[in-house]
């Protein structure tokens, strides 16, 4: 990718060690970034124009987006399954628990989609919209940017169920959390603490963090890892019985900065949800000397976010005539329209 690439110049090999060295999950080979430089040379400004108008009335937008892709690719892989909503024959991931009424910014998505048909009619996959979005979102929020492999299609179907197996919950444990990570192909130690820096920005609702305050693996109690300053807060936040829809910060410190606070928090015991401070506080896991390498050494946190982000990316693509290019990310192609994209989006 092109944009703001003097912002971090680390990455501008890391691509080059990322596509000669190294195992990726699954299908990799398949996925190139010039793929669009003759159909659509301007999707990456396309999709950054209509982020940057976004970010003005929503700061969270990029992480949700971040967010979007993640789910997507732990589901069938990265093939933009999760932006499907309910048919007669489709039952929507967005309905599954771990997505229901949590997952975000699909009005985002749909107006990067109507600006890019608008420029390419019927090149650009939703799959590959949320590859390029989490990473403008992530660069302009202050973190690495990096060149993202393209060519994904979009899926014919979505899977609810898998939803609600594959995506890892906030109150995971360690053990459940290297196997959800494990089951896509994706390391158990560096990929899944490089991933989870991503809540280093974004919000979550106190849905996910409130057994942690009163209730904490049915002991009725709080959790003691929890920093009990910070406990204190989030009871007064989120009480007993109170609205589950408020939002907090998932970093305290720097919310809307991609940064590497979050795992700072971590060992002061103020990561947000379970799943965060497993990574530190887990006696004798693995994951517990990354965190504190990239707490102290935030360019280490950005080198493995990048080469963790494009290893995601590529879990489970399809390509080729696999699939299709939808032309409204929220539905598949009707029969009139589906061969015409089939065969554009081959180029």
């Amino acid at each position: 990718m092109m944009v703001d690439k003097a912002m971090h110049p680390l990455v501008a090999s890391l691509f080059i060690v990322i596509w000669f060295g190294g195992s990726l999950p699954y299908a990799y080979a398949q996925l190139s970034p010039t793929f669009y430089d003759e159909a659509c040379p301007n999707v990456n400004n396309i999709i950054r124009g209509v982020l940057v108008q976004a970010l003005y009335t929503d700061p969270r937008i990029g992480a949700s987006l971040t967010r979007l892709h993640f789910h997507d690719c732990f589901v069938n892989g990265c093939d933009g399954s999760i932006l499907l909503d309910n048919t007669d024959t489709i039952e929507s991931e967005k309905e599954a628990a771990p997505n229901n009424n949590s997952v975000r910014g699909f009005d985002v998505v749909d107006d990067m989609k109507a600006a890019l048909e608008n420029a390419c009619p019927g090149i650009v996959s939703c799959a590959d919209i949320l590859a390029i979005a989490a990473e403008q979102s992530v660069c302009l929020a202050g973190g690495p940017s990096w060149t993202v492999p393209l060519g994904r299609r979009d899926s014919l179907i979505a899977n609810r169920s898998g939803a609600n197996s594959a995506l890892p919950s906030p109150f995971a444990s360690l053990d459940v959390l290297k196997s959800k990570f494990a089951a896509v192909g994706l390391d158990t130690s560096s990929d899944l603490v490089a991933l989870s820096g991503a809540h280093t920005f974004g919000r979550a609702q106190c849905s996910s963090f409130n057994l942690r305050l009163y209730n904490f693996s049915g002991s009725g109690n709080p959790d003691p890892t929890l920093n009990t300053t910070y406990l204190a807060e989030l009871q007064q936040l989120c009480p007993q019985a109170g609205n589950e829809s408020v939002v907090t910060n998932l970093d305290p410190t720097t919310p809307d900065t991609f940064d590497g606070n979050y795992f700072s928090n971590l060992q002061t015991n103020e990561g947000l949800l379970r799943s965060d401070q497993e990574l530190f506080s887990t006696t004798g896991a693995d994951t517990i000397d990354i965190v504190n390498n990239f707490s102290s050494n935030q360019t280490a946190f950005f080198e493995s976010f990048v080469v963790s982000m494009i290893r995601m990316g590529n879990i489970s693509p399809l390509t080729g005539t696999d699939g299709e290019i939808r032309l409204n990310c929220r539905r598949v192609n009707d029969n009139s329209t589906g061969s015409n994209a089939l065969l554009v989006s081959s180029i």
